[in-house]
């Protein structure tokens, strides 16, 4: 699942090419005396989807939320897409797709006003895009936000989403409340979504199986810092070892402050 984005390696600061769709350097984030992430430095090549593994309290959370400048950042500095979310966020978000863990929607809007409203809201909306998977996916339009199960929510979520056609895609958590069939089908329209859109992909989540079916990029987070971060095939074979294995032991070390 290497299709690389062409709009995203011509993103950045006054033109800049870059083959990087998101970039952290240094970066932090504290609250009061502690720090929910540090020392945060990695480097997402375009056109990967890319697991975020890490336990609650990891920073995964934290990091999604200062890529897309919901939250401002106590050290270091973040670009996606080439541009920062703190001083260009104008420029930035026409370029991301973001989709938070409790997929929030307006509960007493319709799916297809909730399309209305995003067709307002964003310049590169692509409305028959959304309509044409929530209908492949029988959500019917008509139907409110609150009346849908919390997969279909999860597609509704995904799908706006991938209407303001970006070039970088962060989800986080989108499969912790979704049973096994309602994970399936949004890892599949995920997957059908990047090898037609050549969007990069940054995916959050505790279950290392479903990720190993879609990713071929892995950060693993944990103590608040990056712990380890590179191809799946590469980290694997270097490892010798299943992505499942390799993750828990990361983990379990960092848990030990062997690696801190």
């Amino acid at each position: 699942m290497n299709t690389t984005s062409s709009s995203a390696q011509t993103l950045g600061v006054a033109g800049e090419r870059t083959g990087y769709a998101l970039q952290t350097e240094g970066l932090g984030k504290r609250y009061g005396k502690k720090w929910a992430l540090r020392d945060c430095t990695l480097s997402l090549p375009t056109g990967k989807i890319a697991a975020l593994v890490g336990p609650n309290g990891a920073g995964k959370t934290t990091l999604l939320h200062l890529c897309v400048g919901l939250t401002q950042p106590s050290a270091g500095s973040v670009r996606v897409c080439g541009y920062s979310p703190q001083t260009q966020a104008k420029a930035m978000l026409p370029h991301i797709g973001f989709v938070a863990q409790d997929h929030p929607l307006y509960k007493g809007f319709s799916v297809a006003e909730t399309l209305t409203m995003g067709r307002h809201l964003n310049p590169r909306w692509d409305n028959a895009l959304a309509e044409r998977r929530l209908r492949a996916l029988n959500i019917p339009l008509e139907q409110r936000a609150d009346k849908l199960s919390g997969g279909q929510q999860a597609q509704v979520a995904l799908a706006l989403a991938l209407a303001k056609r970006p070039d970088v895609l962060l989800l986080d958590e989108p499969l912790a409340s979704l049973d096994p069939l309602a994970r399936r089908d949004f890892l599949r329209t995920l997957t059908e979504s990047v090898a037609e859109q050549g969007v990069s992909v940054l995916l959050s989540s505790h279950n290392v199986a479903d990720l190993e079916r879609v990713c071929d990029y892995l950060i693993i987070l944990s103590a608040s810092r990056v712990q380890l971060a590179g191809d799946i095939d590469e980290i694997k074979r270097t490892h010798n070892a299943t992505l499942e294995d390799i993750t828990l032991d990361y983990l379990g070390q960092s848990a030990k402050g062997t690696l801190s």
